[in-house]
């Protein structure tokens, strides 16, 4: 076939066109930027696009059909083109159901924890050797692609709450209608497209009455307003909760008699285990064969990834931005290190957290740390056309605890006599964001 995507450049939309190429289709795309490590994926495949911008030309009666990504706008030259034409515009979540139709779906929903649970389940059913298409939002070791197509029997899909398209805005997730739902917690985020808690909570009411009434809801027990929400499920439900699990020699075990030794830590990771087994389970793969299998699961990239260790300095980063993971985040490095000293540095840098009347939602939430920072970019935050904040607006949002800084230079030297001051004591410097510290490394 021939496929255009449009708006070809981000995470998930550049894997889309890298699997389809894959499977023998004639790929173009078009986007008016493309980062690393996208650009050299597409290049490598022959499928970049020799210029950036939007050409109508490019859209013509020889496609099959476009796929549409939300990084285009409805005014956009090559959509409107597309649909003076009557050409098939698909979004990437109307199109992943489109291929997955006649498979047994399983979606990962939630507020956190979706691709590390999705990665788990991957990983478990890879070493197992069971065939399975996927769609991921992060790259995984192990794994080329975060999409993959085929003719397996079964798909595994991460399911954003986000808008499935500038054409379609209503969550991606609602699109997949799944067999087997997991929703790891609710915690309200992406306040630009749901204004409201009440607004938010409504989308995964919506997600769970698309559950195959054949099919089964794993669900976190511990989220009050999620347990609520279950009522509403056509499917069978099954809760979870932390399993039993504690620390020897800085691993956690877990599983019946202690017999298995895992690579993960924090309680957050361990209850987002206990889901992905309930869904293994549903999926025909007993308790022990999962934890077997999961033993050797390293993590996913920023989601308590281990990126440096000296002697007396371990530094992990983390994908946290929404005031419960936040919160979760510190709190597991804690528990597992608990005699070091805990620097913990958060930026500021999705549209919720860098709006004034979010932050509130952050109060207490890096208590667990001898040090806490928290640093934004006033220009990112004029990018993104959002009031302006300053150091006491951090302060009352977070507590007085936290140190608010504004300059990346201040905070890599604050960062650097710190852990000076600290190099003779065990220290553990963790940084979340779900951007980059404006490429600057701190350690």
């Amino acid at each position: 076939m021939n496929i255009h995507i449009l708006a070809c450049g981000g995470a998930v939309m550049h894997n889309i066109a890298l699997a389809l190429h894959q499977l023998g289709h004639t790929i173009t795309g078009s986007d008016d930027e493309i980062f690393e490590p996208a650009l050299s994926r597409l290049q490598q495949a022959g499928i970049c696009p020799p210029a950036f911008g939007w050409f109508p030309e490019k859209i013509d009666q020889h496609l099959d059909f476009i796929i549409l990504g939300m990084h285009a706008r409805t005014d956009n030259p090559e959509l409107l083109k597309a649909q003076s034409l009557g050409l098939k515009i698909y979004s990437f979540p109307d199109y992943v159901y489109e291929h997955a139709k006649n498979k047994t779906r399983v979606v990962i929903g939630g507020s956190h924890g979706k691709t590390t649970t999705t990665a788990m389940i991957m990983h478990v059913l890879k070493v197992l050797g069971k065939d399975f298409d996927y769609l991921v939002g992060s790259q995984l070791e192990g794994f080329e692609t975060m999409v993959k197509f085929s003719d397996a029997p079964l798909m595994i899909i991460e399911g954003d709450e986000y808008l499935t398209s500038p054409l379609d805005r209503v969550p991606k997730f609602l699109k997949y209608h799944p067999h087997v739902a997991m929703i790891t917690g609710i915690a309200w985020d992406h306040i630009n497209v749901f204004p409201t808690w009440e607004n938010y909570v409504e989308q995964f009411k919506l997600f769970i009455e698309t559950i195959n009434p054949q099919g089964a809801l794993v669900y976190f027990s511990g989220d009050k307003e999620l347990t609520a929400l279950a009522q509403y499920s056509p499917a069978k439900c099954l809760p979870y909760n932390t399993p039993y699990y504690h620390i020897r020699n800085n691993k956690v075990v877990i599983g019946k008699q202690d017999k298995h030794s895992l690579e993960i830590f924090g309680e957050h990771n361990l209850q987002n285990a206990e889901g992905a087994c309930k869904v293994c389970q549903e999926l025909g793969i007993d308790e022990d064969t999962f934890y077997q299998a999961l033993s050797s699961f390293k993590g996913t990239a920023k989601r308590l990834e281990k990126v440096h260790e000296t002697k007396n300095l371990t530094v992990f980063r983390d994908f946290a931005h929404s005031p419960s993971k936040l919160k979760a985040t510190i709190q597991a490095v804690r528990e597992q290190f608990p005699l070091h000293q805990l620097i913990a540095v958060f930026e500021l840098h999705t549209f919720s957290s860098l709006n004034k009347a979010f932050l509130p939602q952050y109060a207490d939430s890096m208590l667990a740390a001898n040090q806490a920072f928290v640093y934004f970019n006033p220009e990112v935050i004029a990018h993104k056309k959002l009031e302006p904040i300053g150091n006491q607006d951090i302060t009352n949002g977070f507590g007085s605890h936290v140190s608010p800084i504004s300059d990346i230079k201040s905070l890599k030297t604050t960062v650097s006599n710190n852990l000076k001051a600290n190099e003779q004591t065990p220290t553990v410097l963790l940084l979340m964001s779900s951007g980059n510290f404006d490429n600057t490394q701190l350690w």
